[in-house]
C-alpha cells in the first residue's frame, strides 16, 4: 500500500525547503498532504506547496473550500507519518504544552502514527532551557527529532539551527516508513546507560553515558514488533513510556537484572556502558579529608557471563574505544562469546557519549566487518537490527 505522509509547514525561513522536501517525497512513491500554519504562508505561497505536493494545500480550520468532513481527524487517520519541516521553536512549543488551535496543530494532537520535527531557528532559541525542555517532553512520548545542522544562519550568525538538507529529511523519513513488525514473536533485552558505583553517602563512580544508543535500539526493536525489556542504569535521555524497564543502579545490580532474565530472551544486546571498577568499599557517611584514596575492584562482567550461558540465544556487545578500535572489538567478540560487537571510537565527532548520532563498524563472529557513515542513532539501531536478523538467516 502506498505510504501517506502529511508536511506540516511553519513560518521560519527554512519554509523555502518545504516545498523540495515535499517533490522528493512525491518522486520516492509517497502521498503528500500538505498542512500550512498562517504564518508559513507569509513565506511560501500555498499553491507552490499545491504543484509540489499534487495535493490541496489546508491552511484554515474554518474554510468550507471541501467536501464536508472532520478535516484534521481524517487527515490524522489518513497518514502513516507526520513531518514537520520546518519546525519553529513556537510550534514545538505548543505541541508539547497540548496546545491545539490551528489546522496543523489539531491533526498532530490527532494523529497516532509517527510523528518527526525538523527543527529550524536561531541558535540562541535551539540552545534555550525552554526549547529544550518542550523536546524532552515530545522524545518521551515517542516523537522523533532530525538534529539541526550547523553553519551560517538568516540571521547573520553562526551555529546550529539550520534545517538539514531537504535530501537528508526525505531519507530519514523513508527509513522510518520502513518498518515493518519483522521482530514480531522475538523476545530482545537491551541495557542502556551508565551505571554508579557508590564512594560515599553523596559521591560516586559514573561515566559520560547518556544512554541514547541503547534506549535508541529498544525503541526501534519495539516498534519492529519486539517483546522488548530495557535494563537502563543512569541515564540523561528520554525512555518512551511504552517501553518496559527494570531500572537499576550499579554495575552488580545490572548483572543480576540482565543475567537472570537472558535465557527468557531471543537476542541480549548490551549497549550499556557499566563501571569497569567499583569501590571496595562503601562509606556510610560523607568522608571528609584532604586526601581521599580509593581502592577500587573489578566488577562482574556482565556481557561475559551472558555468553557463557546464551547457548543458541544472540549476544550482542559495544566496544567503545580511544585506540586500535578494530583489534580491542575483535578481542572483546571472542572472549566474551558474542555473535556482534558494535565498535566505535568515542574521540570521532559524532561519535562520542551524549550525542544524536553514531558512527559504526559492526563486526561477526565470521570476520565479517561493515563500517558506516555518521548517522542518527535511530538509523544505527536499525542497521545493528538488520545486521541481527541476517545472522539469524545463517543459524
Amino acid at each position: 500500500m502506498r505510504k501517506r505522509v502529511l508536511l506540516g509547514v511553519t513560518g521560519g525561513i527554512a519554509a523555502y525547503k518545504a516545498p523540495t522536501i515535499a517533490g522528493a517525497l512525491k518522486r520516492a512513491g509517497v502521498d503528500v498532504s500538505v498542512v500550512m500554519t498562517d504564518a508559513a504562508t507569509k513565506f511560501i505561497t500555498p499553491l507552490t506547496m499545491e504543484t509540489t505536493s499534487g495535493n490541496r494545500v489546508i491552511t484554515d480550520m474554518f474554510s468550507r473550500d471541501f467536501p464536508y468532513e472532520v478535516e484534521h481527524i481524517s487527515l490524522a487517520k489518513a497518514s502513516d507519518l507526520v513531518l514537520v519541516a520546518p519546525a519553529t521553536a513556537n510550534f514545538i512549543g505548543k505541541v508539547a504544552r497540548g496546545i491545539a488551535d490551528d489546522m496543523l496543530s489539531t491533526t498532530i494532537m490527532a494523529c497516532k502514527g509517527i510523528k518527526v520535527f525538523a527543527p529550524a531557528m536561531n541558535t540562541g532559541m535551539i540552545t534555550d532551557p525552554a526549547y529544550e525542555e518542550n523536546v524532552e517532553i515530545l522524545k518521551k512520548r515517542g516523537a522523533y527529532f532530525i538534529e539541526s545542522d550547523s553553519g551560517a544562519l538568516a540571521c547573520g550568525d553562526v551555529g546550529k539551527g539550520r534545517l538539514p538538507e531537504p535530501q537528508a529529511i526525505v531519507d530519514y523519513v523513508l527509513d522510518l516508513l520502513k518498518v515493518e513488525p519483522d521482530y514480531l514473536g522475538k523476545k530482545v533485552l537491551v541495557t542502556a546507560g551508565a551505571t554508579v558505583e557508590t564512594i560515599d553517602g553523596v559521591r560516586y563512580i559514573s561515566n559520560f553515558s547518556s544512554g541514547k544508543m541503547g534506549i535508541a535500539i529498544a525503541d526501534e526493536a519495539f516498534q519492529r514488533g519486539a517483546d522488548v525489556t530495557l535494563v537502563c542504569g543512569r541515564v540523561t535521555a528520554p525512555v518512551p513510556s511504552y517501553l518496559k524497564r527494570v531500572d537499576v543502579t550499579s554495575s552488580a545490580d545490572m548483572y543480576d537484572a540482565v543475567v537472570s532474565r537472558a535465557l527468557e530472551n531471543d537476542v541480549i544486546i548490551k549497549a550499556a556502558a557499566p563501571a569497569d571498577y567499583t569501590p571496595k568499599a562503601v562509606a556510610k557517611n560523607k568522608i571528609k579529608s584532604d586526601t581521599l584514596t580509593l581502592e577500587l575492584v573489578k566488577t562482574k562482567d556482565i556481557a561475559q557471563a551472558v555468553g557463557e550461558i546464551k547457548g543458541d540465544r544472540l549476544l550482542v556487545i559495544f566496544s567503545a574505544e580511544t585506540e586500535s578500535l578494530l583489534d580491542n572489538a575483535l578481542g572483546k567478540l571472542k572472549k566474551k562469546n558474542a555473535d556482534l560487537v558494535v565498535a566505535n571510537d568515542v574521540t570521532e565527532e559524532g561519535a562520542g557519549f551524549n550525542v544524536d548520532t553514531n558512527i559504526v563498524t559492526l563486526i561477526d563472529r565470521e570476520g565479517n566487518l561493515e563500517k558506516f557513515d555518521k548517522m542518527p542513532k535511530a538509523k544505527v539501531a536499525n542497521v545493528i537490527l538488520d545486521k541481527v536478523k541476517e545472522i539469524w538467516s545463517r543459524k
